[in-house]
């Protein structure tokens, strides 16, 4: 899988289409609550599997915190490590900016495992967003 920053406007539009299908098709989410404003302050990584778009992720800093959001892998394109894959991008791109301490990020619980195995803990209760059930989860980089 070849994962890069979704700059130009066909990368942005097939990283779009990806949240859409993941988030607002396949979990319910509404347009206010994906589009929630911050995409201009935010890292568009986008993964793809020979040219097709299949992942995509969005990276914030704030301040010395990374923050991981919107990992979305196709559900066609699923159990073939590419969300290891686009987080392992992620994780690079935030250990290079030596302002950044650690990488924070806001689970669906039921993947907790996949980011515990990727040096994740999970830490607070379990809330919703999006009528979802999420836990925050930090690593220390």
């Amino acid at each position: 899988m070849i994962i890069r920053e979704a700059v130009t406007t066909a990368d942005l539009d097939a990283y779009y289409a990806i949240r859409v299908e993941v988030f607002m098709q396949g979990q319910g989410v509404t347009e206010a609550e994906e589009f929630d404003g911050l995409d201009n302050t935010a890292i568009h990584l986008l993964g793809l599997d020979k040219g097709t778009p299949v992942a995509a992720l969005r990276l914030r800093k704030l301040g010395a915190m990374g923050k991981i959001e919107r990992v979305a892998v196709l559900e066609a394109h699923r159990e073939k490590g590419y969300a290891r894959a686009i987080m392992r991008a992620a994780l690079e791109r935030l250990t290079a900016d030596p302002e950044i301490r650690e990488a924070f990020l806001s689970a669906q619980t039921y993947i907790i495992p996949f980011y515990e195995s990727m040096g994740f803990v999970a830490e607070g209760p379990e809330y919703l967003d999006a009528g979802i059930p999420h836990r925050d989860m930090r690593m220390t980089l």
